[in-house]
């Protein structure tokens, strides 16, 4: 867990920000136009120190600081390093080295001292926005009231609780500040490793967290190889079952789907033969044995409304306040042409930067995509349209992804760099050539749109009908599914085409869907699974 993380960042958006803070900016680089900077990266530009909120290139801090924009005003720049507190940035292990990272030094003595009047802080009562309470010697006011009211306190509690930060702003210390009070180095003389994903690296702001359960947005470490599944919430022939009698193969189930609500705002609306409280029980279960419980957005007639900020900022806090509620480890972009994802239109921008926003308060939030080939490996033949549309949302949000799992069905044959006629749906050419595009890169429109750069090995996974009633066509025996994998993992069990060498991290196969394969009598998840498990 990397709450650490996501408390300096908040504080930094609560506290350090006003017009009073001074800075230290004698070791800041001077923002560079041409320069690629990461999420946390800092910087000096026209007097004043800013803070990265994501990956940007060519966006001047000084005109892209404002809310949900790609900059966070640190405050203007004095020379000053007294009585300060040091905040580092960081960022995960998929960064590229080349993206700019840095360390500023900022003074404390922005935060109001004095003693306090306010009542101390009651985990349930029904606070209203900006009304103040003590907790931990200092005082907090309220920024949204339905979590400022919340019950759970470890999620809430101002100060301690694991995101306190998404209900609560800091105002001042009330006098002598106490030993458990939260300051900024405390926070990150705990923080884990931005290298690992590890459950059992948890900070000292999650000491309240249950024995053995993991606050929500809180991804586990997949396995080295993983089974990823969608598990469908309506009948579509295939039944519906109970997430918690998932077999436990699957090491990532995704939640189909959340629901537009209007105006940005999504919903998840549980099939009305299950029970929320048992479904809610059920992930928890789940996510107890260490599996990822991921909410989608999508499928085949799924829409998002995200045409302008309004509808972002609801895309925003809508998808957070379902997160909470039924405690989803992440988010999966399933969009497909009802969404109208194309070249150029603003549902791929907004998403980017909603992702990136639901990131930053859920620093180990689980994201994964699996669009259709078309859209992604079709940038190959064509770059404009719904022809590599997926492109710049994934490149965007490479540091981000977890998993890209394509969809390499339902939609025929796949044309590649390797051969001069498409690879047929189903063979184990085509599944290791729409791997290797994805993690050696290709060219864009035959080589006249320039190049997508590949992904990690083990951002990227196959994905595959569950059997021959899960999808119109596409389907694959799971013999040529394994011999896929074996050829990308060990470079062995090869068809014609070959990957430049053996790519030993990468991650494994998903599937439609769950209940299809329970339907057939778990035809998929036994064969694949159990190969996935004994590859080294």
């Amino acid at each position: 867990m990397k709450y650490s993380i996501l408390g300096l960042a908040a504080l930094s958006a609560s506290l350090l920000s006003a017009p009073s803070l001074a800075v230290d900016c004698s070791n800041l680089p001077a923002w560079n136009s041409s320069a690629a900077y990461g999420g946390g990266a800092q910087v000096k530009e026209a007097g004043n120190a800013y803070q990265a909120n994501w990956w940007s290139q060519g966006k001047n801090p000084a005109n892209y600081s404002g809310q949900w924009q790609e900059w966070a005003l640190l405050g203007a720049c004095n020379g000053a390093s007294s009585s300060s507190i040091t905040v580092s940035s960081s960022s995960r292990s998929s960064t590229p080295s080349s993206v700019s990272s840095s360390r500023v030094t900022l003074s404390s003595s922005s935060v109001a001292t004095g003693n306090c009047a306010s009542s101390h802080y009651v985990a349930g009562t029904a606070y209203g926005a900006g009304q103040l309470v003590q907790s931990l010697g200092s005082e907090y006011r309220c920024t949204v009231a339905g979590w400022c009211g919340s019950s759970a306190a470890w999620a809430y509690a101002p100060g301690s609780g694991a995101h306190w930060q998404m209900a609560w702003e800091l105002v001042r210390s009330c006098g002598a500040v106490s030993s458990s009070a939260p300051s900024a180095s405390s926070r990150s003389s705990v923080a884990p490793s931005s290298s690992s994903r590890s459950s059992s690296s948890v900070s000292s702001t999650s000491s309240s967290v249950p024995t053995g359960a993991r606050a929500a947005g809180d991804a586990a470490p997949l396995p080295k190889h993983a089974l990823v599944g969608y598990w469908h919430n309506f009948d579509n022939g295939s039944g519906l079952i109970r997430v918690a009698d998932v077999d436990p193969a699957w090491d990532v189930i995704v939640i189909a789907f959340v629901d537009d609500a209007g105006n940005g705002n999504v919903e998840f609306r549980l099939d009305p033969a299950l029970n929320k409280a048992q479904f809610i029980a059920d992930v928890a279960a789940k996510r107890a044995q260490g599996k990822n419980i991921v909410l989608s957005y999508g499928g085949e007639k799924g829409t998002v409304t995200l045409n302008n900020s309004t509808n972002l900022a609801n895309f925003v806090n809508s998808t957070a306040a379902i997160i909470n509620e039924y405690g989803f480890d992440g988010v999966d972009i399933d969009l497909e042409s009802g969404a109208g994802v194309m070249h150029g239109a603003p549902v791929i921008s907004n998403m980017v930067s909603a992702i990136k926003q639901l990131h930053a308060m859920f620093p180990d939030l689980y994201v994964s995509m699996a669009p259709e080939h078309p859209y992604v490996q079709g940038g190959y033949v064509a770059y404009s349209g719904i022809w590599g549309a997926y492109l710049p949302m994934i490149d965007q949000l490479r540091n981000e992804l977890d998993l890209l799992h394509v969809q390499l069905y339902n939609n025929g044959g796949l044309a590649t760099p390797y051969a001069p006629q498409p690879y047929q749906a189903g063979t184990v050419d085509m599944m290791v050539a729409s791997a290797r595009m994805l993690i050696e890169g290709f060219p864009l429109a035959n080589g006249t749109a320039g190049q997508f750069a590949g992904l990690r090995p083990d951002q990227v996974a196959l994905g595959l009908p569950s059997g021959p009633r899960a999808a119109s066509s596409g389907q694959a025996t799971t013999a040529d599914i394994n011999r896929a994998v074996d050829c990308l993992v060990k470079r062995t069990n090869c068809g014609t085409n070959m990957p430049l060498t053996a790519y030993g991290d990468f991650r494994g196969v998903m599937t439609w869907s769950i209940n299809w394969d329970v339907k057939d009598g778990r035809i998929f998840s036994v064969p694949v699974g159990n190969h996935l498990d004994a590859l080294p």
